[in-house]
Parts: structure tokens; sequence; C-alpha cells
């Protein structure tokens, strides 16, 4: 992936600097202390630190205006923050929001443009401290350690090899059933982050009956994606009131995609951790592939932008808990409908601008999130641009196809669907209406 790429960072900043301007005079002055610092403790250093996922750390003024130009293309074409959900159209409420908002784009340009000017920094923020980066990321706001982990077998990784995909097949040890709280995946170590795609967990188990879900629905049991480590996204909390079902004898079975990086790694190793409810919550979420390939595939000629629609609809009311497109390095955007069942028809996401390095995942908040009446159609709609304009296709006279390799294709979109009774859905919405009711029009 992109972070493990060695870039020229300090050349690439140089050649961006002689297109910007060096001083706009109309603007309010900023400066870094007091302005610009703030916005990037709380949006950019996380990742932006050693030993963790970013290129280059920001975490002091010599760090940041040493890429200053760079920073203002990133920031000014919403490459990074890594956020890139349009402001402007769908469901505009997250729990997980990343981005800017227009006000800290603004400053972080203006800075840039006024020459990046460190200013008091007796008036800035104190350093933030971070945690060791290979952390239990979720353990904080759970409270606890995970209730139970499950390793992955190491696999031995060759110094120079094609890519590898490693499918383990892992027992969890449970012996009773349980509702889960809270899911994280992580590398188990450095040197396996250095050489980890993205790893998926698949929770295998025998289901005979509709534990946790309308009795009257039609909803398909199996093996199901149980969670993803990939850089933009390694866990999920879910809701006080919803769960995923773990029963007794399940397995994991795993998927790690790993690339050589010129130095083997003897046990590379991924684990996943799980927290519990203390009771089994009223609904269970089910997460649902929704393909935006269409009937015959995936079929993207060269030297063209693909259009492609896939369909699903709900066998029962629900509520959608997220949206997480997933495409490769031609993905361009993509986007989530909703077809009623009385026809209407609304947009609820749009990712239009798809970075393929970044997995995000967009989780709506609670009194955001769509409340769906049994029969409603989902539509997942998917552009792939395979042309010389786009700076990630590795070579736009090939057809491109469905395939596991970054050089193929994907267009599929994860969503965390709670199933939800009549009863309880009609109560949910009406609770719904009547807090809408209840909050100021916003007119003066």
């Amino acid at each position: 992936m992109s972070r493990n790429r060695k870039i020229d960072w300090q050349c690439i900043a140089a050649c961006v600097a002689f297109a910007l301007p060096a001083f706009a005079s109309a603007q309010e002055q900023v400066s870094w202390a007091e302005d610009v610092l703030p916005i990037f403790q709380a949006k950019c250093q996380e990742c932006h630190r050693p030993d963790s996922i970013a290129p280059m750390p920001l975490l002091t003024y010599e760090h940041a205006s040493a890429f200053a130009p760079l920073i203002r293309y990133r920031v000014e074409n919403r490459v990074m923050p890594p956020w890139h959900v349009n402001p402007d159209v769908g469901i505009q409420d997250f729990i997980n929001e990343r981005g800017l908002t227009p006000e800290e784009r603004e400053t972080i340009l203006a800075w840039v443009d006024q020459g990046a000017p460190e200013g008091d920094m007796s008036l800035a923020p104190a350093p933030l401290e971070f945690d060791e980066a290979l952390v239990w990321r979720l353990q904080e706001q759970m409270g606890s350690a995970p209730d139970l982990v499950v390793e992955s077998e190491p696999y031995d990784l060759p110094a120079v090899t094609q890519d590898k995909w490693f499918r383990p097949l892992v027992p969890t040890g449970l012996t009773e059933e349980k509702w889960v709280k809270a899911i994280e995946i992580r590398p188990k170590d450095a040197q396996t982050r250095r050489v980890v795609h993205h790893a998926l967990a698949f929770l295998l188990q025998e289901e005979t009956e509709m534990v946790g879900l309308p009795e009257d629905a039609d909803i398909p049991l199996g093996p199901r994606l149980f969670m993803e480590w990939a850089v933009g996204k390694a866990g999920q909390i879910f809701r006080p009131d919803s769960g995923k079902l773990m029963l007794p004898d399940s397995q994991i079975l795993w998927e790690v995609h790993l690339h050589a990086m010129g130095e083997r790694v003897p046990a590379a190793q991924v684990e996943i951790g799980v927290w519990f409810h203390d009771e089994p919550p009223r609904h269970r979420t089910i997460l649902s592939m929704l393909d935006a390939r269409g009937p015959r595939s995936l079929d993207i000629p060269p030297n063209e932008i693909a259009v492609t629609q896939g369909t699903f609809v709900l066998a029962a009311p629900a509520r959608l808990e997220n949206f997480q497109p997933h495409m490769h390095m031609r993905g361009k955007a993509m986007s989530m409908e909703a077809i009623y069942p009385d026809g209407n028809r609304e947009m609820l996401a749009f990712v239009d601008n798809f970075q393929w390095n970044w997995q995000i995942n967009y989780v709506f908040a609670e009194n955001a999130a769509p409340l769906v009446p049994k029969g409603t159609m989902i539509i997942t709609t998917a552009w792939h641009d395979n042309t010389a304009n786009n700076p990630y296709n590795p070579d736009p006279t090939q057809w491109v196809g469905w395939g596991d390799r970054t050089v193929d294709e994907m267009a599929h979109n994860w969503v965390d669907v709670t199933y939800l009774g009549q009863e309880d859905y009609e109560r949910m919405l009406a609770d719904r209406y009547a807090r809408l009711a209840q909050e100021p029009s916003g007119s003066e």
C-alpha cells in the first residue's frame, strides 16, 4: 500500500511549491502556533507521527513547514485528512467524522499562502502524548482489554516474492453463545504491520434458526465477513441495542494479504479482539457486501470511465449503520441510494473522491442512521476511471475485471444492517420524528 512506498516527499513538496502564491496579503494573518497546530493535533498527528502509518511526521513546525506546499495540495483537493464523502450530498452526521470543516480547510490554505509563519510558540498548545502504535485502539473506549483474542497462524514471508493470500482456519474456542459489542483487528507486531496489505476475518458457524432476527424475514444465514484491518479501518463499536452473534464452536477464516518488503518476516501474524455485551441486545447486526458490479460481473474497457450498479432488497425493516465503499486503483466514486416501497428515492451517501489506499468506514450517527422499511431497495453505484487522467492507473490500455490483486478491480459496499421487527421499526421511526419536531428549526 502507499504507506510502504519509498517516496521522495521533499522533492514532491518542492515541485508543487512553484505553483503556489507565497503570500496572500488580503487574508487574515494565521500562524502555526495558534491556528494550524490545533487542527493538526485533532485531525492529522495520530497518523503523521513516528511508527504510525503516514509517510512523514507532522508533529512540529519544522516537520510541517517543510511540506507546506504538499499539504496545501492535499487539503485543497480533499485527499487529506482521509474523509472523502461529498460534504453536500446525502447524510452528513457521522460518529467517526475525521474531515476538516470549511473553516479549518481555509485556515490551512491561508497559512501556506502566507508563507507558513511559525508564530509565537508560547501560545501553542502542549504537544500530544500518543500510545504505542500497536495497541488495542478500542480498549480505552471499552474500558477493558478484549474479552476474546483469536490469532491467525503465523506465516513465513520471504524477503522477495509475489503477493500472498494466507487463509488459515482458526477456532474461536467459544463454548457458549456470545453477543459482540465491539471488534478490532491488528497486526501482532511491527514487522507484520509493514507487510500486511489487509486482513479479513470471516465468521464460520452452524446456524439452524433465526436467532436475533425477525422470524418472518427470509434473511440468508451462513459464513460472513466479521471484520477487517486495512489502512483507515481497524474495528468498530456497535450501538448499545445491537451486536453480532457468535456461537459455540465457531471459527475464524482469515484472509491475510501479504506483500514482501525486501526483508524476511518469519512469523507474520494478525489477531482479532472481541468485546462482548453483558446481556443479549435487542437487535442483530449482519455485515452485508452489496455488489455494484451488475449481473455481468465487472468489465472495464481500456481508456474509459465505467459505471456499474447493483441492488439489494431488504427482507425486513432495518437500520443501516454505515457506508463503506471498496474499490481498487481505478476506483473513482461510489454512492448508496434507497428506493422505498412507495417509490420515493433518496441518496444516502456519496463518496465522490475515492482514494484506493484508504478504507474508510463512514458510520452514521445514531439519529441519522437510515431507518428503512421492508422491501427497500439499496442501489450501489460505482465509477471506475480507467483512463490516463487517473494518476493511480497502472495501465489505461488494459481491460480490467474483478480480482483480488490491487491491479484488478472490485466494486462493493460493506454495510452493517441491523434487522428490526415491524413494531420496533415503527417505534424507532416515531421516536425519531418526535425528536426532530423538538429540535429548533434554525431560523431566526
